[in-house]
């Protein structure tokens, strides 16, 4: 610990220095005991709600479970969950104890869960009934099996043959794990992200990461303890896990907990919880926007990808653009609530880090330019600690001066606020999703299908684009080759990746580099509509 700390400004390592996430949690269990922490809102069943003390008890009760078990500090524990109670407790048992919890995509599909789990080094695993056969073919390594009772409130059984243990017992086991020494260095979680690359990279956060990500959180939207969230983002990736989660406990508040974004259960939920702020992104938004509109209720702000008008005007609801990636943990550009910022713009830069958009020489942009972001911070406290078995991705990932590349586009209006502009990295954004056309591109080149092929975004009406793909057949191809390619994206990519769109073609555009020209592929394609 001592050579980074030794790198650390000390103000910044005052906001971490003897705080890790237990810590944390105790201190509000103190604090707020009987009060509300969580309110879990399942699509069947009844509410249920954990005061801060019987959360507290349950992660204490999972925590000893998964140590008589054998988990030691720095084992790894698979966590495929949908938003669910037990999501909850089991990642904050696993830092209880000092293992690093691995959330991955429920809709992962099994090339993408054995991936995960072997490169992640698992010792367990942690899931729900309709995810136990996947995650227990996928993982053979792993030394126990946790299944919970329902798939996050719909009642489910466990296919039969499969070795488990019951989420439920764990809870009644009555073993008390030993304390652990605060190490806010101590590696915490991992969550996996796309990238250029055709494999996902492993992003590893520290607990002093997390600490320091609760708090610029709470600044950037102003949170108190008064405050109620609604999650209905998923709870493995990073908007919900940093920006609702954890902030919500470092704020003192409650959580509203919903399985998953329904337009249709949104409202009820809403004004029967009283919830006062929500994160939010532009599918889930022009969903309720279509829908009827409650004339009461008592959302303050939506923290949203971009600052949104309409919201405002048909809601009185306050928004704010963010810009933010799993290896930052909270958001390096944000809106401002009480001094806005351009109509669909981001925001400006977080004083939690230092931004630099540059054009292609290397200088920072000006009014009215783009560039790239380039963003500076602090590994393992205000950035990432790594990316976990991959060193020759994260030392490619920032330059001599440690600013790390994100590879998206940022333009600056005249006013100085910022756009967001295209992702640089061949990407493309599915929803909530980030896909990297590459490992399409992959799956499909596997089949022998195919001699040459190039994923490229199409405009999509609600999910803003998903993935389309012009190939070349091979001398292997049928005649059915489309459908051929389509069932082998269904089968080893998760459903926001299977391309929408297959067009077959004699040759692909090249730019003078002989590179495939993916600007004139996507002009081909018409925006899908319905």
């Amino acid at each position: 610990m001592g050579d980074l700390k030794d790198r650390i400004d000390a103000g910044k390592w005052a906001m971490v220095e003897g705080r890790d996430v237990p810590s944390v949690l105790a201190s509000r269990v103190a604090k707020y005991g009987s009060k509300p922490f969580i309110v879990w809102e399942p699509f069947e069943g009844q509410p249920k709600t954990y005061s801060y003390s019987e959360f507290g008890a349950a992660v204490e009760a999972a925590a000893g479970a998964l140590h008589s078990r054998g988990v030691q500090v720095g084992d790894r524990v698979l966590v495929h969950l949908d938003n669910s109670p037990e999501f909850l407790i089991s990642w904050f048992a696993c830092a209880r104890i000092g293992a690093v919890a691995v959330s991955t995509n429920t809709r992962s599909v099994a090339r993408d869960m054995e991936y995960f789990a072997d490169h992640a080094g698992v010792v367990g695993a942690i899931t729900s009934p309709g995810f136990a056969e996947l995650v227990s073919d996928s993982a053979p390594m792993i030394r126990f099996l946790i299944v919970t009772s329902t798939d996050a409130g719909a009642p489910s059984d466990v296919p039969a043959g499969i070795e488990y243990e019951k989420f439920d017992d764990l809870m009644t086991e009555g073993v008390r794990a030993p304390e652990r020494e605060i190490n806010p260095l101590a590696d915490l979680g991992i969550q996996f992200t796309s990238g250029t690359t055709s494999r996902p990279k492993a992003v590893l956060w520290t607990h002093a990461n997390v600490v320091w990500g609760m708090q610029m959180n709470c600044a950037h939207m102003r949170l108190t303890s008064a405050d109620i969230t609604q999650i209905f983002l998923p709870l493995f990736h990073t908007n919900a896990q940093s920006y609702s989660m954890l902030s919500t406990l470092w704020s003192g508040g409650t959580m509203v907990v919903q399985p998953r974004f329904s337009a249709s259960r949104f409202w009820d939920v809403a004004i029967r919880n009283k919830s006062t702020w929500a994160s939010t992104i532009p599918f889930c938004v022009k969903a309720l926007l279509s829908g009827d509109i409650p004339e009461q209720h008592h959302f303050r702000f939506w923290g949203c990808a971009v600052r949104m008008p309409e919201v405002e005007e048909r809601l009185g609801v306050t928004t704010f653009g963010w810009w933010g990636m799993t290896e930052t943990i909270t958001q390096g550009i944000v809106g401002d609530q009480d001094e806005p910022c351009a109509a669909y713009t981001i925001g400006r830069a977080s004083p939690a880090y230092e931004i630099n958009v540059r054009r292609p020489d290397g200088t920072h942009v000006g009014p009215g330019e783009s560039g790239e972001l380039f963003i500076r911070g602090i590994r393992g406290v205000s950035l990432f600690k790594e990316y976990a078995g991959n060193p020759e991705a994260t030392q490619d990932s920032f330059d001599e001066d440690g600013w790390f590349a994100t590879g998206d586009s940022i333009i600056m209006n005249d006013a100085g606020d910022l756009i967001f502009g295209d992702r640089l990295k061949d990407m493309l954004k599915v929803g909530a999703e980030n896909v990297a056309a590459s490992e399409i591109e992959a799956v499909i080149m596997a089949t022998g299908l195919v001699s040459e092929c190039a994923v490229v975004a199409q405009p999509h009406y609600m999910l803003d684009e998903v993935p389309a793909v012009f190939l070349i057949p091979s001398a292997a191809a049928s005649d059915d080759v489309a459908n051929a390619v389509i069932s082998a994206c269904q089968r080893d990519l998760a459903d926001f990746k299977v391309p929408r769109t297959v067009r077959v073609v004699d040759e692909l555009p090249r730019s003078t580099l002989e590179k495939i020209a993916k600007a004139e592929l996507r002009k081909l394609l018409e925006p899908i509509t319905e």
